[in-house]
């Protein structure tokens, strides 16, 4: 083997290791460092890297993103717009529960409002994720709204919005707290209203299976309980008052969820 090949593939080593270390830094090892100093708050469990605004701006870019997601993105997001597209929003409000990275705030925004909506709120409990969001939104103007909300408590009436989108959320939270979100995400929904969720799934092949495993272990192990105890669709059939609808992406390692509040 060539010496430059020798070089680039150890380069290439060295850069996935160092990627490696920097994400976890930033997600779990942050995590284990607030319990190990028992420095606990409304945002403890949220990672550095969606609440420090200079790290949101070093990894909100879409090639990254769609890269973690297995480059599934696209569709999943498309599902969600879809979704809107074929739904009546006339007059109504639809709601952002919680930020997301890449572009699916603001085609969730337009596909709301060439179906119709009146007005977008943007929810979040961290101010930075708002701002970065506006930044992103300029040409909507006062369209739109932010709202600093926690997504288990949250400040709005019950039955404001006529859509509710979830983007990759649920992992992210302590298992109670996930209960609690769905069960906030259906009291602001009017009757007839839908909830778009998006969110990972437990994989069919044992490889991709494995690999998906460690990957929670490792970064996210508040996301595997998405796969039994808390998958969203049992949640919601035990809370009661759903219709629910699944679809799997990428050998069902992802999902988004389509539940109309009855």
């Amino acid at each position: 083997m060539h010496t430059w090949m020798v070089n680039g593939l150890s380069a290439l080593g060295l850069l996935l290791i160092a990627t490696g270390i920097f994400f976890f830094a930033a997600t779990r090892g942050a995590l284990l460092l607030r319990a190990f100093a028992a420095s606990q708050n409304a945002t403890s469990h949220v990672y550095p890297i969606y609440s420090n605004k200079w790290l949101i701006k070093l990894v909100d870019y879409q090639p990254i993103i769609s890269a973690i997601l297995l480059f599934q993105y696209p569709r999943l997001v498309t599902r969600i717009v879809e979704g809107l597209a074929t739904s009546d929003l006339t007059g109504k409000t639809v709601l952002i529960t919680s930020c997301a990275f890449g572009n699916v705030i603001p085609r969730v925004t337009q596909a709301s409002v060439d179906a119709g909506a009146s007005r977008i709120l943007i929810a979040d409990v961290v101010q930075n994720e708002l701002t970065h969001a506006r930044a992103k939104l300029v040409r909507y103007g006062n369209l739109v709204e932010y709202v600093e909300n926690d997504a288990v408590a949250m400040n709005q009436r019950s039955g404001i919005a006529s859509a509710n989108i979830l983007f990759f959320l649920l992992h992210e939270l302590p298992h109670p707290m996930k209960i609690q979100a769905l069960k906030e995400a259906g009291r602001v929904l009017e009757a007839g209203g839908k909830m778009y969720l998006a969110e990972f799934h437990k994989p069919k092949p044992w490889v991709l299976k494995a690999l998906s495993w460690t990957y929670f272990k490792v970064y996210e192990p508040l996301g595997l309980a998405l796969w039994d105890s808390h998958d969203p669709v049992l949640c919601l059939e035990a809370i009661g008052g759903w219709s629910c609808e699944r679809r799997t992406y990428f050998f069902g390692n992802f999902q988004v969820i389509t539940a109309t509040k009855l």
